[in-house]
């Protein structure tokens, strides 16, 4: 159940293409603990679809198949045409609705839209489906393995929690038995379970997956992505990652005011993102005012961004930087690792080290200067999802409905190249999705920071 911390040695340049390794302005790395070719699309069922669906009048998409997009240079391709299922409402389901039971689940960290999901979740079964019984389990998978009384959900419960952040449901990191999650599934006549999580609750629910089908049981797991780093794979943006970005708006806004408004002005941000740059990537260039971003994929030369801090105060007098929590982890080499309770490895505190490494240059070359920096990581994670998100997570939990009355399992619903898609869990985590520094994206942020574009590390022969 618990997710073991991997490092990922690669970088999206040194991707091999052909195997579908390189997709744009992001990156499809190999997951270390995955070898061998991807799994397919396919996804796993509970059994044949014999029940009229009289609840959805359709359109229905049974058969209906989207093409993932495959990469070609001219006219050679660099990864095979696959395809995967298009998400939505059967024509015939698995599940009698009216008889059935669900639980839901919310698992590690907070993330803005998580209410949004779990009252669209009860929504679409009670007013679509007819569903008579939604659980809700409290504390991630503590309240799965029945550590926590579980909640009874009605539309009047869940009536106005997507104006609030947080969950409903609460939430928490750490593994627990799946032997025992599945007792308390069958005790509580569970036909299906929404989990709702990034890359360590997904692992979590196939543990639970593989546990039922050890049993023989007829229990759909149906997963919702939630990561506010936007770092899982086959998710163009992850519900909640556009409110993160549109919440850091107003903390780079504050540091550029301070910074411009004094001698040698500098402005620290250190926005979310443990293993991947996406959000300090996308505030930059939402912001328009940051002059110098750090990401995890890009091992940084410290003093390469410190001759950059005097070469931008000397021509035009501030500094803005943005740093991603989990850059510049090579800085902090030889210190001992602390981890989480899911095994995730704890990030050193970059952006004080940062502001620190940054005062103490500035001092030895007698230059004044004014350093503000800023965190507001908490603050945005316990947001309300902003219309954009609300939206995409309406669509998530209607779709997840369908497919959990359909008797599919072991999948997560995905949205991709603006489709709602069904993708097996095991596809989803197989690899990791990172920014790739070779992508226009990033490309287009060095052209409009002006920062260098040689900043990484060069490697010891």
């Amino acid at each position: 159940m618990q997710s073991s911390p991997e490092e990922v040695s690669s970088t999206p340049k040194q991707v091999d293409e052909a195997r579908g390794g390189f997709l744009r302005n992001h990156a499809y790395l190999p997951r270390p603990s995955k070898s061998g070719p991807a799994p397919s699309f396919t996804i796993p069922t509970l059994g044949e679809q014999t029940v009229p669906n009289k609840w959805v009048q359709g359109p229905y998409t049974n058969g209906i198949r989207t093409l993932m997009t495959p990469l070609y240079r001219y006219d050679k391709i660099l990864q095979p045409e696959e395809f995967a299922e298009v998400a939505g409402p059967r024509k015939t389901l698995f599940f009698n609705p009216e008889t059935f039971t669900a639980g839901i689940v919310t698992c590690g960290g907070l993330c803005p839209g998580l209410n949004n999901v779990i009252r669209h979740l009860v929504l679409t079964m009670h007013y679509t489906y007819h569903v008579k019984k939604v659980l809700g389990f409290k504390y991630g998978y503590e309240g799965v393995a029945g550590l926590h009384e579980p909640v009874v959900l009605t539309p009047e419960i869940v009536g106005d929690i997507h104006r609030h952040g947080g969950s409903l449901l609460g939430s928490s990191r750490g593994s627990q038995k799946a032997d025992k999650m599945v007792d308390n599934l069958v005790k509580l006549g569970v036909n299906g379970l929404f989990t709702i999580g990034g890359d360590g609750t997904l692992s979590g629910a196939q543990y639970i997956v593989d546990e039922i089908n050890k049993r023989g049981l007829k229990i759909g797991v149906i997963g919702i992505p939630k990561t506010i780093d936007n770092d899982i794979c086959y998710v163009d943006a992850t519900f909640g990652f556009n409110t993160a970005v549109a919440r850091s708006m107003d903390a780079i806004w504050a540091v550029h005011d301070e910074a411009r408004s004094a001698v040698g002005g500098i402005g620290v941000v250190k926005l979310m993102g443990r293993d991947a740059g996406f959000i300090a990537l996308h505030s930059c260039l939402s912001n328009g005012d940051v002059n110098m971003v750090l990401i995890p994929e890009v091992k940084f030369d410290l003093q390469k961004v410190l001759d950059y801090v005097v070469k931008r105060l000397k021509n035009n007098g501030h500094c803005v930087i943005v740093v991603a929590e989990g850059a510049g982890q090579q800085l902090f080499e030889g210190e001992p690792d602390t981890f989480d309770a899911s095994g995730n490895r704890l990030q050193k505190d970059i952006g004080h080290f940062l502001s620190n490494k940054i005062t103490e240059h500035l001092k030895g070359l007698k230059i004044p200067h004014t350093l503000k920096y800023v965190d507001p990581s908490y603050i945005i994670r316990a947001a309300p999802a902003n219309p954009f998100d609300s939206l995409l997570c309406m669509a998530l939990a209607t779709n997840a409905v369908h497919a959990a009355m359909a008797g599919k399992t072991d999948m997560v619903i995905c949205h991709h190249h603006n489709t709602y898609i069904n993708v097996p869990i095991s596809r989803a985590i197989h690899y990791i999705k990172r920014v790739n520094p070779a992508g226009p994206l990033y490309q287009i942020m060095l052209e409009n920071t002006g920062m260098p574009a040689d900043l990484e590390a060069k490697k010891e022969a």
